[in-house]
């Protein structure tokens, strides 16, 4: 069965590998098979996904699947966000950008 492994491991940078294996074969199996764990060493600790869902190491793959092996965040989505929005200003963002003429703020 073929499968494809994906990794990334820098910002804009994807790996992705196709791989012929036995039916039967497990996510972490698929990870040995690929050497990524050699490679990129914190693949070995890393969550993994089958098509974007949490899987388990030893989850069986089927043919076609796609494995990922995810990076811990670096920001919190939500900080993040905040901080974009403080740099962007109250005024600009948001609700606050399309505001009537001589309307209360906010509204």
């Amino acid at each position: 069965m073929q499968i494809t492994l994906a990794f990334a491991p820098s910002a804009r940078h994807v790996d992705e590998l196709v791989l012929e294996l036995p039916a039967g074969t497990t996510v972490r199996q698929a990870l040995v098979a690929s050497g990524w764990i050699e490679r990129y060493p914190e693949t070995a600790t890393a969550p993994l996904g089958v098509w974007g869902r949490k899987a388990g190491p030893e989850q069986l793959l089927r043919a076609g699947d796609r494995v990922e092996i995810y990076r811990p965040l670096r920001v919190d989505p939500k900080v993040a966000r905040r901080e974009r929005f403080a740099k962007q200003g109250a005024g600009t963002a948001g609700l606050f950008a399309k505001r009537r003429a001589g309307a209360k703020a906010g509204y």
